[in-house]
């Protein structure tokens, strides 16, 4: 059993957010979550938000308590979001583009209990 959940329009680059993924990839949920709490990364609070909210839409398809060392991040992954669009006045008349890019973060929690064992 598994359940998802994605943050959408982080403003950070995806290079950046995918520095921070990369860590937590295949871990516990439990192990994740303590990871992510002590990185020195900016983004890695919204990570950890994600990744607390798969936690717990996974923990609502239980009648029983699950607990977030029984979980484990099966899928998360980084993708491109909008990017705005601004410019930068430069010398005699000129203009460059600014691109501020954002970041779509998708996090897909599995369950390893005792019902994948049969």
């Amino acid at each position: 059993m598994e359940a998802r959940a994605i943050t959408r329009q982080v403003r950070v680059s995806p290079r950046k957010v995918r520095i921070v993924v990369d860590l937590v990839r295949g871990q516990s949920v439990e192990k994740a979550l303590e990871i992510l709490r002590y990185s020195s990364k900016a983004v890695s609070s919204q990570v950890e938000k994600t990744v607390a909210s798969a936690m717990h839409n996974l923990a609502g398809q239980f009648e029983h308590p699950v607990e977030p060392s029984e979980m484990k991040i099966k899928e998360i992954f980084v993708d491109e979001g909008r990017t705005m669009y601004r410019i930068r006045p430069r010398a005699q008349g000129r203009a460059f583009r600014i691109r501020k890019r954002s970041s779509n973060i998708t996090v897909i929690v599995d369950y390893k209990g005792e019902l994948d064992n049969q």
